[in-house]
């Protein structure tokens, strides 16, 4: 069997230095023998110091720029910025209204109809005959994680898109009265009785602005966009729509009094000048 010594003294200066500077493929006994065969050599150093010996393999962690990435989307989603602050605002009591249900008891994936009356629902019993309250209350109250998750995506995809050509208040106080008027309009077409709760009265009315935004200062968008915008908005509008026609427990009427409430807003206000 030939010495493993006099085997690595065949090999040439450029074998060696490879084997010493890939340490996590080859055994620990190659390395070392590739090493003491550089130093007789005198190629390198009889003892290596510390920064020069071949770096042990480290164990695959975290992509930081996957980490770094999340950090910016969370801060671009939740943090509020100039021509952006109304819609995380919205976007956190949303959020802190679900949480405090979760922690008082009340079922976070399916909350009991008596949870959301005592919270704030739209309850025909309740809210116009005493407690007008609910119809604003009801909008920041959600019947489970799905139905939360898909009105605050909405909610951001909307306040981006719309908040920087409407100016934070303005957005703030369509988003509010819409609510109301997708309870009140709720109210109206369920004359049986109903108990709702959801932000889709309101987000339906930020469609609305939206549209009235483009109607009335087409200028807004380039013309590409604006032909962009619109049609995206009239597929969401028209699947949403379609989609609480199927679903029996999707309040349409909620849905149509809000839109209608942001649309008629968004054309009645005043136009002020967004600082860019």
């Amino acid at each position: 069997m030939p010495d493993p010594a006099e085997l690595f003294a065949q090999k040439t200066d450029a074998e060696l230095l490879y084997l010493i500077q890939e340490p996590g493929r080859y055994p620990a006994s190659v390395v070392q023998a590739a090493v003491q065969e550089l130093q007789r050599r005198e190629l390198i150093p009889q003892e290596l110091p510390t920064s020069s010996r071949p770096p042990s393999p480290v164990a695959p962690g975290p992509d930081p720029q996957g980490w770094d990435l999340l950090r910016e989307v969370g801060r671009g989603v939740f943090w509020p910025r100039p021509n952006y602050a109304a819609t995380p605002l919205l976007l956190w009591l949303n959020l802190l209204v679900y949480g405090l249900l979760a922690i008082t008891g009340t079922n976070p994936l399916d909350p009991a109809p008596a949870d959301l009356v005592r919270w704030g629902a739209n309850f025909s019993p309740l809210t116009l005959p005493s407690q007008p309250w609910r119809l604003l209350t009801a909008c920041f109250l959600h019947g489970g994680p799905a139905h939360l998750l898909m009105n605050m995506a909405s909610l951001v995809f909307l306040g981006l898109l719309t908040e920087g050509l409407t100016g934070w208040r303005r957005l703030l106080l369509v988003y509010l009265l819409s609510g109301v008027g997708g309870s009140l309009a709720s109210l109206g077409w369920h004359t049986g009785g109903v108990l709702s709760v959801g932000a889709s009265g309101a987000i339906f009315g930020l469609y609305g602005l939206l549209l009235a935004t483009l109607l009335v200062r087409p200028t807004a968008f380039g013309q590409t966009g604006r032909r962009t915008v619109l049609v995206f908005m009239v597929y969401l509008l028209a699947s949403s729509l379609a989609g609480g026609l199927e679903a029996h427990t999707t309040d349409n009427a909620a849905h149509v009094g809000g839109l209608l409430t942001g649309l008629i807003l968004g054309a009645a206000l005043p136009r002020t000048t967004v600082p860019r």
